[in-house]
């Protein structure tokens, strides 16, 4: 049973990698984060050290692991695995670039832009059931956090999920909102589900760039 009493999340993707940076598609493929990556997760706990965060959930996949670990070690914060809060499974795209399923899959490719709810490639999870995997592992997260404030450090999609439900965008709807590495997002969630607070916050990457401009 879930506490009516609010629990503020602040939901963070994972530093930026190799296969961001290529456009192709990781899954639940173990990539690391790449040196800007390493640099992104290193400017967290600084942005976050006023939250008063209780406890850091993070996908067991590395590059949200270690992007995690880099904002919960300096703030002497517990730190979970939790493989729920893993990206889509994206089956037999996983390792293919968007241009090379365009132009290998060209139907795929259309069912896959059209973000139908219940396609799923070969061995992959639809965007219905992804969506219902993320949302009951924040409900059984929460849980535990009712009146205090948790991280969660994810993926493109898992926040791409929880924006949808906080907002009540619809799956197959197209993406106006943003994503980025390391940038902090912040919902509310009650007895009724999500409520978006804050989005793609990235001041502390902007003064991460403007250090690295002058050096």
């Amino acid at each position: 049973m879930i506490s009516a009493e609010p629990t503020r999340i602040v939901a963070i993707r994972h530093g930026e990698t190799a296969w961001n940076v290529e456009a192709r598609l990781q899954g639940q493929l173990d990539i690391p984060l790449n040196a800007l990556g390493r640099r992104q997760a290193a400017t967290l706990a600084d942005a976050l050290c006023d939250e008063h965060l209780a406890a850091v959930y993070a996908s067991d996949l590395g590059r949200a692991w270690h992007t995690a670990r880099a904002l919960a070690e300096p703030l002497g914060l517990p730190l979970t695995a939790e493989p729920g809060l893993r990206e889509r499974c994206f089956g037999m795209l996983e390792g293919l670039t968007r241009q090379q399923i365009d132009q290998d899959w060209p139907d795929l490719a259309r069912r896959w832009h059209r973000r139908e709810p219940d396609f799923a490639p070969d061995g992959a999870e639809s965007l219905r059931l992804f969506q219902a995997r993320c949302l009951a592992t924040v409900d059984r997260l929460v849980a535990g956090h009712a009146g205090q404030t948790i991280a969660l450090v994810s993926h493109g999609g898992v926040l791409d999920a929880l924006y949808r439900a906080a907002a009540r965008v619809a799956l197959d709807a197209p993406r106006s909102w943003q994503l980025g590495n390391a940038a902090i997002n912040r919902l509310l969630h009650t007895g009724q589900g999500l409520t978006l607070i804050g989005w793609s916050d990235a001041a502390h990457l902007d003064r991460l760039a403007l250090d690295e401009s002058s050096t």
